[in-house]
């Protein structure tokens, strides 16, 4: 079985958090610099839109707890009532933008591997070894599915922590292809890389770590990470869909955007909470976490009026 796997945002940068983006202020005419426009070059491949099942390995010691909290993210993602935004749903919809229109998903089959079957460290080989266990069914039947292996906190896996906190990539099985992803739990190896703001952070400002909103920094760490291999499984599944630079290392929705992430952020620091006359002040709840990621889906186009908004990424409802 050949696999082949790329680093992303996960694995690049953590993502920016804060308790609101919204629209950012224009720059004054007067401005020496202007913001450039980011634009992710398509490379005519395929994509996952449509319906898009998503086959789950939990590989390791999770608990009952820690895969609920997981499962109702993954479920919010394509909820079959949308809540408006901000919301995970409203956040999920922006990739409906690139070409092909949505990704709808849906949890599919979930194996529990808690006897380690492979060991305790892992190479990127034997993700997708793992992740076509995972998607068996799928790949069986050519079906568009993302096979997502997740790893406890206790299992090391090639370059976690070092270079990534997750990926993705695709194998084939016989003459069928498929999709893979991975994320692991940091909180005992690199929760400081992996796990900011829940954790403070390895390098930069030490400011103090937020609360997280599950109760567990490992785990609400894998959530951002999630959101973020996922977006680019779906945009660049098989390394010729939507990305920038060299293949081998590329740029792609969301590891590519060099935006606003809303007022005074930046990694070490969470963005101001701000005000739109629309919705007026929102403030943060013991609750609410809001993981804000690129200013806009990257190489999409919006309105003028909107293209310095942030699309924002609820893990806990408002208030």
């Amino acid at each position: 079985m050949a696999s082949s796997s790329h680093v992303n945002f996960a694995s690049l940068a953590l993502p920016v958090l804060a308790i609101l983006c919204c629209l950012g202020p224009r720059p004054a005419a007067s401005a020496l610099v202007r913001q450039q426009t980011l634009v992710l070059p398509y490379h005519n491949g395929r994509l996952l839109k449509g319906n898009v099942t998503l086959n789950l390995l939990w590989y390791g010691a999770f608990s009952p707890v820690q895969r609920s909290v997981i499962l109702d993210f993954l479920h919010s993602l394509s909820a079959a009532a949308p809540s408006p935004p901000p919301s995970v749903s409203s956040w999920w919809r922006t990739t409906a933008r690139y070409k092909g229109g949505p990704s709808n998903l849906a949890v599919g089959a979930q194996i529990l591997d808690e006897s380690y079957s492979l060991g305790k460290s892992l190479q990127t080989g034997q993700l997708a070894a793992l992740a076509s266990k995972a998607g068996y069914g799928s790949i069986k039947t050519r079906a568009v599915a993302i096979n997502l292996v997740l790893t406890s906190a206790d299992v090391a896996v090639d370059g976690f922590c070092m270079s990534r906190c997750g990926t993705h990539g695709s194998g084939a099985a016989g003459k069928a292809k498929f999709t893979y992803a991975w994320v692991g739990n940091a909180v005992s190896q690199c929760p400081g890389q992996c796990a900011w703001p829940f954790h403070q952070p390895q390098y930069g400002p030490q400011t103090p770590p937020l609360v997280a909103p599950n109760g567990d920094v490992g785990v609400d760490g894998m959530v951002i990470n999630l959101a973020t291999v996922l977006a680019g499984a779906v945009t660049n599944p098989f390394n010729d869909g939507y990305y920038q630079g060299a293949a081998g290392a590329p740029l792609e929705a969301v590891s590519a955007c060099t935006g606003i992430f809303g007022k005074g952020a930046y990694p070490g620091i969470l963005a101001k909470s701000c005000w739109t006359r629309r919705r007026g002040r929102v403030t943060m709840r013991s609750a609410l976490m809001a993981a804000s990621f690129c200013c806009r889906p990257c190489g999409t186009r919006r309105p003028p009026r909107a293209r310095h908004s942030c699309e924002i990424l609820i893990l806990k409802s408002l208030k």
